[in-house]
């Protein structure tokens, strides 16, 4: 990653081996993210484009400095675009007007220009007034980190649900951006219409097309709460017909690219899909697992995090991310091939902390074994005691993650000894997958067994206690 925003502007940049390298990552050109039912609106739109990336050094290292724009190049090149550089500033802080000031906008108006760039895009979320501002130096499009992230969302939603997610973020994001081209926009009639001749009737403050545009955009807004509300209705259903039956519930979280997807096809061998893309997996896949030792307890797929995660993401995806709220456990993938693994798990509890999921159980799996650096390892092992060591890629440790599982999930608190009869193979069965039965013998009058029962189930066998 260059910092040619620190150097003097130079007429003919050298074209580095770095640079080629990135330009043979070209994607599928064509991808559009346009929102059909805003015609009339100007917005940001990521296609397939030759871009420049920015980003301004605020604090932490510069090896952290240049995680972070290695991410959003991958972050640009997951949305269709080939990335031909990267800028980083230093400042104490993002400057008010442009983002990295008008000097050094000029210099990027310059190397844009040489490059053949067509997009800029920043490495933070940027103010209405700092996305018109630089892009009227730099004289192309502007797209800041927020709205790439919005816009590889709704390329990768695949159901009703998670298309009007995306769908109500982007307008959330767009409301305050709106803008108009100029008086050529304007239908607000005001005083000016009695001087030209409008007549009675015409006068008055009028709409603009800036408010109707606004007005349009909160009614959508409206409607795809509700429709999202009905939704969540349709899953509280479900979470609510599976704490009935008694089903724990496991939650699979982490950074995107992690390997959730990958994790959970080797616990249940459900085939979603996996693919190395940042947010390959938008819409929560729920399947069922029964341990060794017959515990059964469901495993939910979610969409990844990633640092600074927009927060219109977060609210319109609440819904979905309650399960993980809900959950007895969440397993935390961790990548651990991953140089900044630390940060990045930071970065997944900073979102469960906002989705009031702190408090639920942890289990740290520690994937990607078979290509992660032992020193790496052993510093996250140090760091996080009790994690598990995985390869989704291999199966390596499978046993030692469905064990560590099964010892998170909420174990049966009662104590009993029972005599259940032979006509009751139903209650035998329910010993089975929810309890912890340490003895099992049979006798003329039925199965007797003595362990732990959750309430529910000693309730219900109670009538059976064994006389001593």
């Amino acid at each position: 990653m260059s910092d040619s925003m620190n150097e003097g502007p130079t007429s003919q940049p050298e074209v580095s081996s770095d640079l080629l390298d990135r330009q043979a990552l070209r994607r599928v050109p064509g991808l559009s993210t346009e929102l059909q039912d805003v015609t009339e609106v100007e917005y940001r739109q990521v296609r397939l484009e030759r871009v420049v990336l920015v980003g301004v050094w605020t604090e932490g290292t510069q090896e952290e400095s240049e995680a972070s724009m290695r991410e959003l190049s991958r972050l640009a090149q997951t949305a269709g675009s080939l990335v031909l550089d990267g800028l980083v500033q230093r400042r104490d802080r993002p400057d008010s007007a442009t983002y990295i000031g008008k000097g050094k906008a000029r210099e990027l108006s310059d190397l844009v220009s040489l490059l053949g760039a067509d997009t800029v895009i920043c490495d933070g979320e940027l103010t209405p007034g700092q996305l018109r501002q630089l892009e009227a130096v730099v004289r192309v499009k502007v797209v800041d980190r927020t709205w790439l992230i919005l816009d590889i969302f709704a390329q990768h939603a695949r159901s009703r649900e998670g298309k009007a997610q995306v769908s109500l973020a982007q307008m959330q994001y767009l409301l305050p951006r709106l803008r108009g081209w100029g008086d050529s926009l304007s239908r607000q009639a005001g005083g000016r219409v009695g001087v030209s001749g409008g007549g009675i009737g015409t006068r008055g403050p009028g709409e603009t097309k800036l408010e109707m545009d606004r007005r349009r955009i909160r009614a959508q807004i409206s409607h795809l709460r509700r429709q999202i509300a009905h939704m969540g209705t349709a899953r509280q259903t479900q979470r609510r017909d599976r704490a009935r039956h008694h089903v724990p519930a496991v939650t699979l979280a982490g950074y995107t690219n992690a390997g959730k997807s990958s994790v959970l096809n080797q616990l249940t061998g459900a085939g979603v899909l996996v693919e190395d893309a940042l947010f390959a997996t938008l819409d929560p896949t729920v399947r069922r697992v029964r341990t060794a030792t017959g515990r059964e307890f469901t495993v939910t797929d979610t969409v990844g995090f990633v640092r600074h995660l927009p927060h219109q993401l977060v609210d319109a995806f609440r819904s979905t991310l309650e399960e993980t709220a809900q959950a007895d456990l969440i397993v935390h993938v961790v990548d651990a091939a991953e140089p900044t693994a630390a940060r990045q798990m930071a970065a997944v509890r900073e979102v469960l902390d906002e989705v009031g999921a702190s408090d639920v159980p942890e289990l740290v799996v520690l994937n990607k074994m078979d290509v992660a650096n032992a020193e790496d390892v052993a510093a996250l092992i140090a760091a996080e005691p009790g994690s598990v060591c995985f390869s989704a890629m291999t199966g390596r440790g499978h046993d030692q993650l469905l064990a560590a599982i099964e010892k998170g999930l909420p174990h049966p608190e009662v104590s009993m000894n029972v005599v259940v009869p032979f006509d009751r193979g139903d209650l035998v069965s329910l010993i089975h997958t929810h309890g912890d039965p340490e003895e099992i013998t049979y006798s003329p009058q039925g199965t007797q067994v003595s362990g732990k029962f959750p309430g529910w189930l000693a309730a219900q066998l109670e009538p059976y206690q064994a006389v001593n």
